[in-house]
C-alpha cells in the first residue's frame, strides 16, 4: 500500500524551495507571536489557550493542510504530469495512500511541532495546554490531509475550495452558527485535546465519541473516494 518512489516524488514536490518557503511562514509567525505574548503578558494559561486555539488550530493547521493535501497531487493533475505516474505498475489506491501519508507527515511537521514549541514558550505546558493542542494538531493533520487530498483529486480549484472550508466554514460559520461546528475538523480535534488539558482550558462543541467517529469516517471515506477518482482517470490508449 506504500510506494517509496511515489513518496520520494511527493516529498520533493511539497518541499521544493517555493512551497517549503510558504510552509515555514505560519509556523514562524506562531512562534514569534508566542514570544511576544509571553514577553508582554507573562505565563497565563487562558492567554496561552487563546493563542494556540485561535491561531494554531483555527488558522495555521488547516492552511498547512490545504497546502500539503492539495499540493500532494493537485499540481500533477493540473499540468498533466500525473500520466507518467499512472503509467507505472503501481496500483492507483496505493498512489493515493502514499501521497496521503506524505501529506500527513508534512502537515504534522509544520503544524504540530511549532504548536508544541509555542505552547512551551507561552506557559511551559501549564495545564497540559502545549501537549493538548499538539495532540489536536496531530489529529487534525490526518483529517485535513485526507480531505484536501480528495479535493486535489476531484477539482482544479482545490486550493480555493480548501481555503473556503478552512477560513469561511470553520472560522466564520463555525463561530456564528452552532450547528456548523459539528461538521468542523477543528472542533473534532479540540474534543480530543479537551480530554488532555486541565478543566476548562480547552473546550469543544462536539463530544469525544462523535468526534472520534467523524475523524475516522472522514479520513477513511475521503481516502477511499480519492482512490476511486484516480482509478477512473484514463490514460491515452486506455479503453
Amino acid at each position: 500500500m506504500y510506494d517509496p518512489t511515489v513518496a520520494r516524488l511527493t516529498y520533493r514536490a511539497l518541499l521544493g524551495r517555493r512551497r517549503a518557503a510558504i510552509l515555514f511562514v505560519l509556523p514562524v509567525l506562531l512562534v514569534v507571536i508566542a514570544v511576544a505574548v509571553r514577553a508582554f503578558a507573562g505565563a497565563d494559561d487562558d492567554v496561552a489557550s487563546g493563542v494556540l486555539g485561535g491561531f494554531a488550530i483555527a488558522t495555521m493547521v488547516p492552511l498547512i493542510g490545504v497546502i500539503a493535501g492539495t499540493g500532494a497531487i493537485g499540481p500533477e493533475i493540473d499540468d498533466g504530469s500525473i500520466v507518467y505516474l499512472l503509467a507505472k505498475p503501481v496500483k492507483r489506491p496505493t498512489i493515493i495512500f502514499t501521497k496521503l501519508i506524505v501529506a500527513i507527515a508534512v502537515t504534522m511537521l509544520f503544524s504540530a511541532l511549532p504548536t508544541f514549541v509555542a505552547g512551551m514558550i507561552l506557559n511551559g505546558n501549564g495545564g497540559q495546554i502545549a501537549v493538548a493542542y499538539t495532540i489536536a494538531a496531530l489529529v487534525a493533520s490526518i483529517a485535513y490531509s485526507a480531505l484536501f487530498l480528495l479535493l486535489g483529486t476531484v477539482s482544479r480549484h482545490a486550493v480555493v475550495f480548501g481555503l473556503v472550508y478552512a477560513l469561511v466554514w470553520e472560522a466564520l460559520f463555525g463561530s456564528l452558527v452552532p450547528g456548523a461546528r459539528t461538521l468542523s475538523v477543528q472542533q473534532w480535534s479540540l474534543s480530543v485535546a479537551e480530554k488532555v488539558a486541565g478543566d476548562g482550558l480547552v473546550t469543544s462543541d462536539v463530544g469525544l465519541p462523535l468526534a472520534t467517529i467523524l475523524l475516522v469516517g472522514v479520513t477513511v471515506a475521503a481516502t477511499w473516494y480519492a482512490g476511486q477518482k484516480l482509478r477512473a482517470l484514463k490514460l491515452a490508449g486506455e479503453e
